[in-house]
């Protein structure tokens, strides 16, 4: 490890100092599971294309119910055949380390931080997570779990398809537990408090795979430079969270992916093999 990023979290590791872990699209992409935006992102309904940043809103919802239903459900079932990978562990290890000091807050709705074994209290899905529903409209059913549905997803949702994703509480649509585009950040579905809370006690705010392209993630970024914290970046790519680490008073940008630098910087942080 170099000699900048064990001079940055030696006070860190002594000190049992509040940290607070910000994770992105990266870290899931060494799993297997492909960034939301881009070419794969695409899907037609119709005769017209859609990208994510269309086909992930409340209005399309609206519209095309089971389009969309079909868009996600055929990404869900991506997200579920993924493995966590050696960052996603070492995340665990660092979590079992530093416990009340130690939060993760994640922009991945694909739920391998949980499976690897981070706890559902430290952690905050600001983007939501796959595995669970709501009612579209509201009616108070609650969150529950995204329905196992066992037949293929074809050109139409089957009747059978259908019924599963039905609220059980009033009949109407399902909606997947996941921040759309067109909607805002709150504490009651991703956290967006606690995740804020956090970012103003950190003392080391350590990025991963994240490329800064949302609102929450950037306020928590500036928020923990602003007040002093140690900022540090781990991106193979140039990102505004790098910007901010060099910016920060004690921060880097480590060009490198999460399971070539996590397990590292966790095994200095806590001593043990992540």
């Amino acid at each position: 490890m170099q000699a900048e990023l064990v001079g940055l979290l030696e006070p860190i590791r002594r000190h049992k100092a509040k940290i607070l872990v910000l994770t992105g699209a990266g870290i899931s992409a060494e799993s297997g599971i492909p960034t939301f935006r881009g070419r794969e992102g695409y899907w037609v309904v119709g005769s017209k294309n859609y990208m994510p940043e269309e086909m992930a809103t409340h209005a399309m919802f609206e519209r095309y119910p089971e389009q969309v239903w079909r868009w996600y459900l055929l990404r869900f079932g991506i997200c579920t055949k993924a493995q966590p990978n050696r960052a996603h562990r070492a995340l665990v290890t660092l979590e079992a380390a530093f416990l009340d000091q130690f939060t993760l807050v994640t922009q991945n709705i694909d739920g391998l931080h949980r499976r690897a074994g981070s706890s559902e209290a430290r952690t905050y899905c600001i983007h939501g997570d796959a595995a669970y529903v709501r009612c579209a409209d509201d009616c108070g059913a609650g969150l529950l779990p995204l329905p196992t549905i066992d037949e293929p997803i074809g050109p139409e949702l089957t009747a059978k398809q259908r019924k599963l994703l039905s609220c059980p509480k009033c009949g109407g649509w399902l909606r997947p537990q996941v921040l759309w585009f067109d909607e805002c950040y709150d504490e009651a579905n991703y956290r967006a408090d606690s995740a804020m809370a956090a970012a103003l006690e950190a003392e080391l705010l350590l990025v991963v795979g994240t490329s800064g392209a949302t609102s929450l993630p950037m306020r928590i970024g500036i928020v923990c430079q602003q007040h002093g914290a140690t900022v540090i970046d781990v991106n193979p790519e140039s990102n505004p969270f790098s910007a901010l680490a060099q910016q920060a008073e004690q921060g880097c940008a480590v060009r490198s992916t999460a399971s070539d630098t996590l397990p590292g910087v966790v095994e200095y942080l806590t001593g043990v093999s992540a």
